[in-house]
């Protein structure tokens, strides 16, 4: 017997340039897939968050919570606390922020999701626009001037002293060759350090 689904959680993103902004529209939708074509309930949420960034430093400048689909008619009362997001830089300790504002009782579970998930979207689009508007070839800049790479920290492979770190001593530049990006050994022989 194939198993029964009970329940689909799908969270989607789209990044969009708006010139000096990133402006990113987030949806999370929770459904029961076993009460389609019933007269049961399918879709228990549906909302949407719509934020604009400013690209050079990564601040929210303005955000727009909706409701179209929740459990109880009081939901959607909380939509305009998510304005409050406005100034909130995505950054280090922008989840924790976002906790401390929109946790508990003071949010909605499901938009709070949405926002706390927002964050490595708009590190994503922001090295996608790079990507994009770069030319000749030229690599992907994620070194500041203090020649610290912007996302260090973010996982295993930017870990301080990690692979991406040695790979960067080594010469590699992200962006450039081929991808995924080759192991370390690869790019410390190819550079002959």
């Amino acid at each position: 017997m194939d198993p029964l689904p009970l329940h689909r959680r799908s969270l989607d993103y789209e990044a969009f340039d708006a010139g000096d902004e990133l402006r990113i529209v987030g949806r999370l939708r929770d459904e029961r897939p076993w009460a389609e074509g019933t007269s049961e309930v399918n879709v228990l949420h549906d909302m949407e968050l719509s934020v604009t960034v400013r690209r050079d430093d990564l601040t929210i400048t303005r955000a727009v919570a909706q409701m179209n689909a929740f459990p109880h008619r009081e939901c959607p009362a909380v939509v305009a606390a998510f304005a409050n997001l406005t100034g909130l830089r995505v950054g280090r300790g922008y989840t924790r922020q976002v906790q401390e504002r929109f946790g508990g009782t003071r949010g909605c579970t499901h938009l709070e999701h949405l926002v706390r998930s927002l964050g490595p979207v708009v590190v994503q689009a922001t090295t996608s626009y790079r990507a994009r508007t770069r030319t000749g070839g030229e690599p992907i800049e994620l070194v500041d001037p203090a020649d610290r790479p912007w996302a260090r920290g973010s996982c295993h492979v930017w870990a301080e002293g990690g692979p991406a770190e040695q790979k960067l001593a080594a010469g590699w530049r992200p962006g450039v060759g081929p991808y995924p990006a080759p192991l370390v050994a690869d790019v410390v022989e190819e550079s002959g350090s």
